[in-house]
């Protein structure tokens, strides 16, 4: 009874972390859908508009950067608790925004509370759970966080249609707020003050320093980061080259994105199978080399068709769900005394790829689908190479 009873614990745990970390895919899928309304709206360029997605990762960047040793040394809590009511009211002001670079600064706080939880609901898993589980742990949050950019852009796409584009910022306020209490009656504190280091700021980043001077953790990181710089890639590029150049209708657009999450979600459970039979460092290296080959393919043909890019794109993007709980596991493993420091630099550094890719996007689009094709392929093809480096220096641990 006893058996079952922590079972049932560490499922609610785990999904309530899925919810947490669903936090940065909801706050940029679900008004991807709006994103030629709102350039309408503010009256301000496309490429303008596109920045309220860079700026948003910006502030996911340095918010983990932060948050990581805060958590270390105060605890996951507090941290926590302050980054959600953060999220909360920079998303009423963002429904408020009546300029684009009001909205483009807004995004960068909202971004900032946000990335608490994520970064958070990562480290937490290394406070409750076995080192030998936390790659399974992570991919079982991986799939309850995919339901939120599966449903998303769906809803972002009819609520866009009823009720405009500022009513998707009241619902993602309304997302934080039931998040915030779900976190004050049902999350303890996971990191005991007899666990907690005395680091400073300063200490930290000369931490990340050194954690950066680590071959395989640099390799890792990158793998982790590039994946997901081909993600948004996408992420920043689709809207517009599926609305304006294929001409699918807004309200469809999730549909279409929806196909990536599902491939998500497939390659993950596929993943949790493998696990079982192969070392963690074997599927990273098909996994990167899956975004790389899909990479070229949409780069080569995607421009001729809908589905010539839609179908590339369900590998290059599926497979971050893979990537992502596999890479951060390995860094878990090398640096378990030190979680929420790799964490945070992990993370962070895989918003900071993704904010690099979607800026190149923006800079380079041109109506047509080629920026967001070149961007995919160069970063899957990087993410490859990332882990060649290693495997070619040293076996990694």
């Amino acid at each position: 009874m006893h058996t079952a009873s922590q079972a049932q614990q560490q499922v609610r745990l785990i999904v309530l972390l899925g919810v947490l970390v669903a936090f940065g895919p909801l706050s940029i899928d679900m008004y991807l859908p709006a994103l030629p309304a709102i350039a309408a709206d503010l009256a301000a360029p496309v490429a303008r508009i596109q920045l309220t997605i860079g700026s948003f990762l910006a502030g996911f960047c340095g918010g983990m950067l932060l948050y990581g040793p805060l958590s270390d040394r105060y605890g996951r809590r507090p941290v926590l608790l302050t980054g959600l009511s953060l999220y909360v009211l920079a998303s009423l002001a963002c429904a408020a925004a009546q300029t684009a670079e009001q909205l483009i600064a807004l995004r960068v706080l909202q971004a900032m509370g946000g990335g608490a939880a994520t970064v958070m609901a990562r480290t937490i898993v290394r406070d409750a759970f076995p080192l030998s589980e936390a790659s399974h742990v992570l991919t079982l949050m991986q799939q309850i966080t995919m339901i939120a950019p599966l449903l998303a852009p769906l809803l972002g796409g009819w609520l866009l249609l009823l009720a405009g584009w500022r009513s998707l910022f009241l619902l993602l306020a309304l997302l934080g707020a039931v998040s915030l209490a779900l976190v004050v009656w049902q999350l303890p504190e996971s990191h005991p003050p007899s666990a907690r280091s005395d680091i400073t700021l300063g200490k930290a980043f000369r931490a990340y320093g050194h954690l950066l001077q680590h071959l395989a953790t640099m390799g890792y990181s990158l793998a982790l980061g590039l994946s997901f710089g081909a993600m948004f890639a996408y992420i920043t590029g689709s809207p517009f080259v599926y609305i304006q150049y294929f001409g699918v209708a807004a309200q469809h657009y999730g549909y279409l994105f929806g196909l990536n999450i599902v491939a998500i979600v497939l390659f993950s459970q596929l993943n949790r199978h493998l696990l079982r039979r192969h070392a963690i460092d074997s599927l990273l290296q098909w996994q990167c080399g899956v975004v790389a080959v899909a990479g070229l393919a949409l780069w080569l043909l995607g421009a001729h068709s809908l589905w010539l890019t839609v179908l590339p794109l369900l590998f290059s993007v599926g497979m971050t769900g893979s990537i992502g709980p596999n890479a951060m596991a390995r860094l878990l493993q090398l640096h378990a005394d030190r979680a929420g420091a790799v964490m945070a630099l992990a993370v962070s550094g895989q918003f900071g790829c993704g904010m690099l890719a979607s800026a190149l996007v923006a800079s380079l689009f041109d109506g047509s689908p080629h920026a967001m094709n070149l961007l995919v392929m160069a970063c899957g093809v990087a993410a490859w190479l990332s882990l060649q480096l290693i495997r070619f220096s040293r076996k990694p641990t």
